[in-house]
C-alpha cells in the first residue's frame, strides 16, 4: 500500500458512509421520525446491531404495514418484531450460551427469518444449511460448523435425521403452525437485554468444487453493503419484494434483510414456480424481483404471450445474481420486462463486487457493471501486477465488508488486502468489468486457452438452445477438449453438427466443442449454478 492510499483512505471511507447515507434517504430506510423513535431506532441499533434491529425499527416506523406473505398468509411489522422477541427469549430459555449456534434448515418462509432475528438479538449465531443436502452431508457440515440446535422444516425430516444438536431440535411447517410456533406462543414477549455481542451469520459456499464452507461475517459497522445496492437501484420503502432464490444463499438472504429494513413486504415460497412469481407479481403488486439467471431464463421460457396476461406494471427492479447471467437472456427479459435487470456480480466470500443497471446492460450485455459502491476491483497478472483495461487477468476484490475466512480454516488469496474471487475476467475502456471464465476452468487445447464460458455464452444465443454448459476434459491428442452439454427448446431440432458449425460461424476454430452431448436438463444446485463435476463424472462414450 503507497503513502497516498495510507493518507486518502479515511476520507474514501468517510465519502462511501456519506453517499451509502444519501442512498439509504432516498430509498426511505431512514425518514423523519419523532425525537422519542429516533431514540428507540438508535438504541435497538446500538442493542441488536443491524440484523437484530431490522424487524424492530420496520415495527417501530411501520407496524401495520404487511412484513412477509408466504403459504401461511401474511403477518404484520408488529407481529414479526413481537415473534422475534418470544422466539429469542425461548432459545436463551434453552440455555443456549452468547456464541453458541442455531441451524436452519428451511425452504423459504416466515420461521427462518424469525429464527435468525432472535438468533441476533440473543447473540448466538445462525448458520444456514443448504436444503439440498443429503443426510450424511448435512450432519458433516452442521457438525463441523458446531451446530447446537436445529430448526429445521418437518419436510427435511430426512436430511435432518443425523444432525446431532445438544440442544436438541425444533421443527416448523411452511403452511401450518408447527414447533417453532408452540416456542414462540410460550416464550416472553419481553426484549431481551443487549448481548454482549449480537450472533453472526454463517453462509455456505455453493459447493460446486467440493464440500460448502462455512463463510462468517463480522456484524457490519458500515452502510456499505445496503448503500451500494440502493446508490443503484430505484427500490423504495414500503413496498413489495418476491424474493425466488433460498434464503440460506446470499442472494435472497440480502434482499429480503434490505426489503425489511425498507418496510416493504417479502413475498416467499418454498418453491419457485415462474408462474406463481408472476402471480405473486401482481397480487402485491411487487416493485422488485430477486432471481437467480436460471430462473430468470425458466420465466422467460413462458413465452410473451404467458407474461403479458399479467400486470406487471409495477416492476421497477429484476435483481439477477449468483451466477453469470447470459447476455442473451438479459436483452430479451429488458425487451419484454422494460428496463429493469440489475445483475450483481460477487460471492459469499468477496460480498458485492460490481452491479450492473440497465443502462450497462444495454451498452454491454455481456459485462457485470462497474466496481459497486465501496469495493474496489483489480485485474491482476500472475505475478501480482494491475493489468491494463482490455487484457484479461485475475479477478481480485476489496470491500467494506471483509471475508473472516472459512470457519474449518483457511481463505482465499489476498494480494494488497484484495481478495481473489477465483475468476479471470478484463475491463473494457469504459470501466465495466467482463468475466471470461472461471480460472481453474479454462483448458489448453493444441495450445490455445480457451474458456467454457465463452462458448457457454454464445450457445444460449441459439434459438434453439434453452440451456448450455461446457467443460474441459483430458484428451491424448490435444492435451485437453471441450465438450458441450445442451438442453433445447421444445418444438426444435438440432443435432451435434449443427452445434458444432454454429461455434464455428461465430468463434475461432479452436473452440468448437470436439463433443456435443444433449440432455433433458442441466444438473444444478438449488441456487442455480451449474454443477460441473456431475457433468465430468458422466461415463466417457
Amino acid at each position: 500500500m503507497d503513502l497516498l492510499e495510507l493518507t486518502t483512505r479515511p476520507a474514501r471511507r468517510a465519502a462511501i458512509e456519506a453517499r451509502s447515507f444519501a442512498a439509504l434517504v432516498r430509498a426511505g430506510a431512514f425518514g423523519l421520525d419523532p425525537p422519542r423513535r429516533q431514540v428507540q431506532i438508535l438504541r435497538a441499533l446500538r442493542d441488536y446491531g443491524p440484523l437484530g434491529a431490522a424487524p424492530r425499527i420496520a415495527a417501530l416506523r411501520h407496524p401495520e404495514l404487511p412484513a412477509i406473505a408466504d403459504e401461511r398468509g401474511t403477518m404484520s411489522f408488529a407481529e414479526l418484531d413481537e415473534q422475534v422477541d418470544r422466539l429469542a427469549n425461548a432459545l436463551k430459555g434453552r440455555r443456549l450460551a452468547a456464541g453458541s449456534s442455531v441451524g436452519i434448515l428451511c425452504r423459504n418462509h416466515r420461521s427462518p427469518l424469525i429464527a435468525a432475528f432472535a438468533a441476533s438479538r440473543a447473540g448466538i449465531n445462525a448458520i444456514w444449511l443448504n436444503t439440498a443436502f443429503s443426510a450424511r452431508q448435512a450432519a458433516e457440515v452442521a457438525a463441523r460448523e458446531g451446530v447446537d440446535l436445529l430448526v429445521f422444516d418437518e419436510g427435511l425430516s430426512d436430511a435432518a435425521a443425523d444432525i446431532e444438536a445438544r440442544h436438541g431440535r425444533i421443527a416448523c411447517a411452511a403452511d401450518a403452525a408447527g414447533e417453532v410456533d408452540r416456542a414462540i406462543a410460550e416464550g416472553d414477549k419481553t426484549p431481551l437485554p443487549r448481548p454482549a455481542r449480537p450472533g453472526r451469520v454463517v453462509l455456505l459456499t455453493s459447493g460446486t468444487t467440493g464440500t460448502p464452507k462455512g463463510a462468517p461475517r463480522p456484524e457490519p459497522r458500515s452502510l456499505s453493503l445496503p448503500g451500494a445496492l440502493l446508490d443503484r437501484m430505484p427500490m423504495r420503502a414500503r413496498e413489495a419484494t418476491v424474493i425466488g432464490p433460498p434464503l440460506y444463499h446470499g442472494t435472497g438472504l440480502i434482499m429480503a434483510l434490505l426489503s425489511i429494513s425498507l418496510g416493504s413486504q417479502i413475498v416467499l415460497r418454498t418453491s419457485f414456480d415462474p408462474a406463481t412469481l408472476l402471480a405473486d407479481t401482481e397480487r402485491h403488486r411487487a416493485t422488485t424481483w430477486c432471481v437467480v439467471p436460471i430462473m430468470l431464463q425458466r420465466l422467460l421460457a413462458l413465452g410473451e404471450e404467458e407474461l403479458s396476461r399479467h400486470d406487471l406494471a409495477s416492476l421497477r427492479v429484476v435483481f439477477c445474481a449468483g451466477s453469470q447471467l447470459p447476455a442473451d437472456v438479459a436483452i430479451r427479459a429488458m425487451d419484454l420486462l422494460g428496463d429493469v435487470v440489475y445483475n450483481l456480480y460477487g460471492s459469499t466470500e468477496v460480498s458485492v463486487a460490481t452491479l450492473a443497471t440497465p443502462q450497462d446492460i444495454r451498452a454491454a450485455p455481456a459485462s457485470v457493471g462497474r466496481p459497486a459502491l465501496g469495493s474496489r476491483v483489480l485485474i491482476l497478472d500472475e505475478p501480482g501486477e494491475q493489468v491494463p483495461a482490455g487484457t484479461p487477468g485475475r479477478i481480485f476484490v476489496g470491500s467494506t465488508a471483509p471475508f473472516e475466512g472459512y470457519t474449518g480454516g483457511g481463505s482465499k488469496e489476498t494480494v494488497g488486502g484484495l481478495m481473489s474471487t477465483g475468476d479471470v475476467g478484463h475491463f473494457d475502456d469504459q470501466g465495466r468489468l467482463h468475466i471470461d471464465g472461471r480460472d481453474d476452468e479454462m483448458i489448453v487445447s493444441g495450445g490455445e486457452n480457451v474458456f467454457p464460458g465463452e462458448v457457454e455464452e454464445l450457445l444460449v444465443t441459439h434459438p434453439a438452445i434453452l440451456e448450455a454448459a461446457a467443460i474441459g476434459v483430458e484428451d491424448a491428442e490435444f492435451g485437453q477438449r471441450l465438450i458441450a452439454f445442451v438442453v433445447t427448446r421444445d418444438d426444435f431440432e438440432l443435432g451435434e453438427a449443427d452445434v458444432k458449425a454454429f461455434v464455428k460461424e461465430n468463434l475461432a476454430r479452436y473452440k468448437v466443442p470436439r463433443e456435443v452431448v444433449f440432455l433433458d436438463e442441466l444438473p444444478r444446485n438449488p441456487t442455480g449454478k451449474v454443477l460441473k463435476g456431475e457433468l465430468a463424472a458422466r461415463p466417457p462414450k
